[in-house]
């Protein structure tokens, strides 16, 4: 987890909500152009049913009307799968240890994709450790920990619940 800042330099902020704000929770579709070209996706979870196959699906449609998909080259295909996957472990982990998630929300810019789940739950997201690969279940933190540029989680006061976001680069 990042441990040199409270949160990414990608944090949604103000005028991020209000790129959005516009959008309906409920539109798996809704999108956004910031002033700097980040493209925003929101996804409401809250009672929804099939919750990971539904977050790969809307994360898949965001990365294609993104141009990361079809896919040029192995790299860019790589880079892809590794943002389905991310998606998958975070949502995954939201069901298993936080009373299931609220939203998934994608953004991207020309360098960067981030990844947030919000939840209710009060625990802390973590690599296990000692990480031994013949162990069974648990590797979903450690995956997201080595395949991002950085990971960490938002609290904010008087709320319950968090989110968890991860980084990664967009392809070249």
């Amino acid at each position: 987890m990042s441990t040199t800042r409270p949160c990414s330099p990608g944090d949604r902020g103000p005028e991020y909500e209000a790129v959005v704000a516009a959008a309906p929770a409920d539109q798996a579709a809704s999108a956004a152009t910031g002033r700097q070209g980040r493209q925003v996706r929101r996804l409401s979870l809250d009672g929804a049913s099939g919750i990971v196959p539904l977050a790969r699906d809307f994360a898949r449609q965001a990365l294609q009307a993104w141009g990361w998909l079809p896919a040029a080259g192995a790299d860019q295909r790589a880079a892809a799968e590794d943002v389905l996957l991310v998606v998958s472990e975070l949502v995954t982990n939201a069901c298993l240890h936080a009373e299931g998630p609220d939203e998934l929300w994608l953004s991207s810019d020309s360098k960067v994709l981030r990844i947030e789940v919000s939840d209710r739950g009060a625990g802390q997201p973590a690599p296990r450790t000692p990480h031994r690969v013949g162990r069974p279940g648990g590797h979903g933190m450690f995956i997201v920990q080595r395949l991002c540029l950085d990971w960490g989680v938002v609290r904010t006061p008087g709320v319950s619940g968090k989110t968890v976001w991860a980084e990664l680069s967009a392809p070249v």
